[in-house]
Parts: structure tokens; C-alpha cells; sequence
């Protein structure tokens, strides 16, 4: 997986969320994937994925795509981008890093659930505010 690299403030606010993501989500054990860092995670095999600092999504920046593939779960704002391999990609969007969660296929069955596991530590140490 590849390990972001984001400027020293986002790249701050990604260590704080890391000390706050929980150790299950939807139920799954917490199973970081490799290279080891502050600014990935990731839950059961097939792992959803979760990426901090990640650069804004060209999409994002389009407001008719936003609008049609925007989310809110739990206060925070994501855009929902359907990847050709069946996963799901989610990027929080009105805050001052860049999160991105990816759902591998055998985990879109659940819906928006697991989003709903990180929103209290992304409202908590991710202002918002546009990165």
C-alpha cells in the first residue's frame, strides 16, 4: 500500500487521528496493513483501508460530480467514487486533511456502516476547513 505524504500540518492532524481510530469496525479486528504508519490503517482480510493525508480527488472539485456522489454520515462529508474492481473509495471532503477509506467489494454489502465507526474521530481531530 502506499504510504501518503502530506505537508506537516495534515500530516499532524493524520497522527492525532490515528490515536483515536477504534480497534473494530462493523465487528472486524484492527489489522494494519504494511509499510507500518501514522497515516494508514486498516480492519479484517479483505481489509478496509484507511489512508490520511491523501491528495484531493480531481472529482472533488467538480461541483456536479460532488453533488451526485457526495455523502454525509455522522457529520462528515464524503465523496463516494465506485473503483472498476467492485471496491469503494471515500474521501472526507470540508476538512483540513484529506481521509480516504476504501471498502474491497467482499465489505460494500454493509453499506455506509463502517463509515459511521470513523466520523467521531474524524469530527475530533480533523477541523474542518478546505486542506
Amino acid at each position: 500500500m502506499t504510504v501518503p505524504s502530506p505537508e506537516a500540518k495534515a500530516a499532524g492532524l493524520c497522527r492525532d487521528l490515528h490515536e483515536q481510530l477504534p480497534e473494530k469496525v462493523e465487528g472486524l479486528e484492527r489489522t494494519d496493513p504494511g509499510p507500518e504508519s501514522e497515516l494508514t490503517a486498516g480492519w479484517g482480510d479483505p481489509a478496509i483501508i484507511l489512508r490520511c493525508g491523501v491528495p484531493r480527488p480531481p472529482e472533488m472539485i467538480d461541483p456536479d460530480y460532488a453533488a451526485k456522489n457526495g455523502v454525509k454520515v455522522n457529520g462528515v462529508a464524503w465523496l463516494l467514487q465506485k473503483n472498476d474492481d467492485g471496491s469503494y473509495t471515500f474521501t472526507t471532503g470540508a476538512r483540513l486533511a484529506y481521509v480516504e477509506v476504501r471498502l474491497p467489494e467482499e465489505r460494500t454489502g454493509d453499506g455506509l456502516g463502517p463509515l459511521t465507526d470513523f466520523a467521531g474521530p474524524i469530527k475530533k481531530t480533523i477541523p474542518q476547513g478546505i486542506a
